[in-house]
């Protein structure tokens, strides 16, 4: 399973940045078109990019990279993300 999930969406300047900064962690990732559901644009519509780990939000709009690395040295699931 990946643990990394964006949600974004076509066009996005920010989700362009979010798409390389995942790629410079290197670890496995997944992307969302948030208008390809009505369920992700009523919830994250106006925040994209939105970051999941483990699907849990873990941050929207820019990545924290330290965090991120940091967060993904814990086991899935475990606290404080």
């Amino acid at each position: 399973m990946t643990r990394l999930t964006l949600i974004s969406r076509a066009g996005c300047h920010l989700c362009e940045v979010a798409e390389q900064a995942l790629d410079r962690i290197g670890e496995p990732w997944t992307r969302l078109d948030v208008d390809a559901d009505d369920e992700l644009v009523r919830e994250y519509s106006d925040r994209v990019p939105v970051l999941l780990l483990d699907g849990r939000e873990h941050g929207y709009w820019r990545i924290d990279e330290d965090r991120l690395r940091r967060d993904l040295a814990r086991p899935p699931g475990a606290p404080p993300y």
